[in-house]
């Protein structure tokens, strides 16, 4: 009698053991899994927001240009003004670039991604913090700036003003073509500090958000860094 008492509780410990083992594998099991899908899910993510801070990039640097060629723009005016030699004949092209607006182009599709999954997603604190940083705020700012900051549209508030003191001097060919401008310029003393100060201003302006774009560059090759090495 004890002895079968004995071999019963053998029997149930043994199946309590073969139960027990077969929940905590199949927990580790789908804990594995659920991780592996995780690791898979991050890693893609982080591809897409690699690529697409490559497209940002690309946006920024051409952004850059735009301004540093308004930055020339005002240099070929000021000379204009200071009845210099100046090569007339590339006016058209500074006069274009004179107040010449941008708009930020940011590829958030990624950074959407990964907040629709969680931002925890991303297992390195460091990076996650560097992307959040670069989204939310650098991004949002450069965009605010370029598109909504009043004294960096150039277009609505120098263009009418410039346009008004200089057209009467335009070039123009039978063709009805602007061909350049006719110099020196004949302005009086309040059209002449009218227009250096249009000039002073897009000059600072432009340098302004020259310094920003710097700043954006660097932290983006930063972040792209950060996830090349990451994912290797």
């Amino acid at each position: 009698m004890k002895r079968k008492r004995t071999y019963r509780i053998g029997k149930y410990t043994f199946e309590f053991l073969s139960i027990f083992i077969a929940v905590i594998s199949a927990f580790a099991l789908n804990n594995w899994n659920d991780n592996r899908r995780d690791r898979l899910a991050e890693n893609k993510i982080l591809t897409e927001i690699y690529n697409g801070l490559e497209n940002d990039l690309n946006d920024v640097r051409a952004n850059s240009q735009g301004h540093s060629s308004g930055l020339q723009a005002v240099t070929f005016f000021m000379d204009v003004l200071a009845n210099n030699t100046a090569q007339t004949d590339s006016f058209l092209i500074h006069y274009f670039n004179l107040t010449r607006d941008f708009i930020s182009i940011q590829n958030t599709s990624g950074y959407e991604t990964l907040q629709s999954k969680g931002l925890e997603l991303i297992r390195n604190d460091a990076l996650r913090t560097a992307i959040i940083s670069l989204y939310e705020y650098d991004y949002t700012t450069l965009k605010k700036l370029e598109e909504e900051y009043y004294e960096l549209q150039f277009q609505e508030n120098y263009f009418h003003v410039i346009n008004a003191i200089l057209s009467e001097y335009l070039l123009v060919n039978d063709h009805k073509q602007i061909t350049g401008i006719s110099i020196p310029l004949e302005l009086d003393q309040q059209e002449e500090k009218l227009l250096l100060t249009c000039l002073w201003k897009i000059q600072a302006n432009r340098m302004f958000i020259l310094r920003y774009y710097t700043e954006i560059e660097t932290r983006i090759i930063q972040v792209r860094g950060s996830i090349k090495a990451e994912l290797e």
